[in-house]
């Protein structure tokens, strides 16, 4: 059985199909719970108990509410908002050197598992920029068809492949995307979804995207299975716990950054200084100068939300025994000894007393110390915004998949300690002691 948390999550996955959808998405809900939309290139006048967001290249977002009274800290989270996928290039169509054959020429975009994308349904999502009335403008372009497909060589002609193949992405990943004459320009397909003429096309950003639909599986209905778990489903908790919250002491503070699963260095990447130059911008305008801003700092606490992984059923050996999350076993603390991972002594407490008011389980994760693992969100804006940072995330199945699985009662977990951590302040006194307020 889906449960409501679940099947709101598959529909906000759905929506999402892009990192610019995403962003689309999450505006909408926002504006939906009363946030204003601030224009980065116009002053900000900002009033305390005001909702506010903003976007920086249609893929990145941060939501901030204020409080009523004088701000103590800043109480925040990062999630991200792209996925591993295949970005087409700027001329996306070719014929294949086999003549009758019509392909997309794409490239990598993060570190995928390339052979789960071959055998199964593409579409194409993203957006195009076109000129109007003098002005580049942005349109969202999701094309919600079964367009491409990447087939795998026969068996028969590669009997060795069940032994282990590097895939080519120069060769072996290449979308068939029709057959000669009849396969249509796809940038005229996108033109036309967006409304305009392909000729106005001066640019585009689209990606392939896999069209299985998320559903809940397993006998007892405890495994949710989708594409793009990470990290849609931190993003949607996230926001679920920000959107719920009781106001506090603290501005709290929403983060949705692009380009995580290539390092995050851009703009509008958590390497950027996207955050910290907006949680300055928000404390100048309440009347702060830089020291009120610094003690804001000393004062605040952030969530980096990404997805932990879980013991592996056919492959525990791949894990560390007795540092390994479950599906379904709560909230993971994610460490790391070489800072891949911001997860310390004081910010694991701090977030396990948060879970424990809450009454959420709370796993732990660490690599093998044999094994190199990836990084994420927390350590990256840690070296522009220098507050005490948690990773987090939720227990899954098949990293970097097209198709991905997690537990369908970890959800609502993540939901849960979001709201307790947004409804609350935290606060260092004199004496060096932490409290949430």
């Amino acid at each position: 059985m889906l449960g409501t948390l679940n099947r709101r999550l598959l529909e906000f996955i759905a929506a999402s199909p892009s990192p610019f959808h995403t962003v689309d998405t999450v505006s909408a809900l926002l504006e939906q719970d009363g946030f204003m939309r601030l224009c980065a290139a116009a002053p900000w006048q900002l009033q305390p108990g005001g909702r506010y967001y903003f976007t920086v290249n249609d893929s990145s977002l941060i939501a901030l509410h204020l409080p009523e009274g004088t701000p103590t800290g800043f109480t925040m989270s990062a999630a991200h908002s792209d996925s591993p996928t295949f970005k087409l290039k700027e001329h996306p169509q070719s014929s294949a050197a086999a003549g009758a054959y019509v392909q997309l020429q794409t490239e990598r975009y993060g570190g995928m598992l390339m052979g789960s994308w071959l055998d199964r349904p593409l579409g194409v999502a993203g957006r195009v920029l076109v000129e109007k009335g003098g002005r580049v403008i942005s349109r969202l372009v999701h094309l919600d068809q079964d367009l491409a497909v990447i087939p795998s060589v026969a068996i028969h002609m590669n009997r060795s492949v069940n032994d282990g193949y590097a895939y080519n992405a120069a060769v072996d990943t290449l979308p068939l995307y029709g057959m000669g004459a009849d396969a249509p320009s796809l940038l005229a397909l996108a033109a036309e979804h967006a409304g305009v003429d392909e000729k106005e096309i001066l640019g585009h950003d689209l990606f392939l995207t896999c069209r299985s639909h998320g559903t809940v599986a397993g006998s007892d209905a405890s495994l949710l299975l989708s594409p793009r778990l990470d990290d849609l489903s931190c993003a949607f908790g996230c926001l679920e716990g920000f959107l719920n919250a009781d106001s506090s002491t603290a501005i709290t503070v929403y983060g949705l950054f692009d380009n995580e699963e290539t390092g995050s260095e851009s703009k509008q990447g958590a390497a950027s200084t996207l955050l910290r130059d907006t949680l300055r911008r928000a404390a100048f305008s309440l009347g702060m100068d830089e020291e009120g801003y610094q003690r804001l700092l000393a004062n605040s606490f952030l969530v980096s939300a990404d997805n932990a992984h879980a013991k592996h059923p056919n492959h525990p050996e791949l894990a560390d025994p007795h540092n390994a999350p479950v599906l379904n076993g709560g909230i993971v603390l994610k460490y790391n000894a070489n800072q891949r991972y911001t997860t310390d002594g004081v910010s694991a407490a701090l977030m396990r007393t948060i879970c424990r008011m809450a009454e959420v389980p709370v796993q732990v994760y660490a690599n093998r110390s044999d094994m190199v693992g990836g990084s994420t969100l927390g350590s990256i804006a840690n070296t522009h915004v220098p507050v005490r940072t948690v990773d987090i995330g939720l227990a899954q199945l098949a990293m970097h998949s097209a198709y991905e699985t997690m537990g369908s009662a970890d959800l609502p977990y993540l939901v849960d300690a979001m709201t307790t951590l947004y409804s609350k302040a935290l606060c260092m006194d004199q004496e060096g002691g932490l409290s949430w307020v």
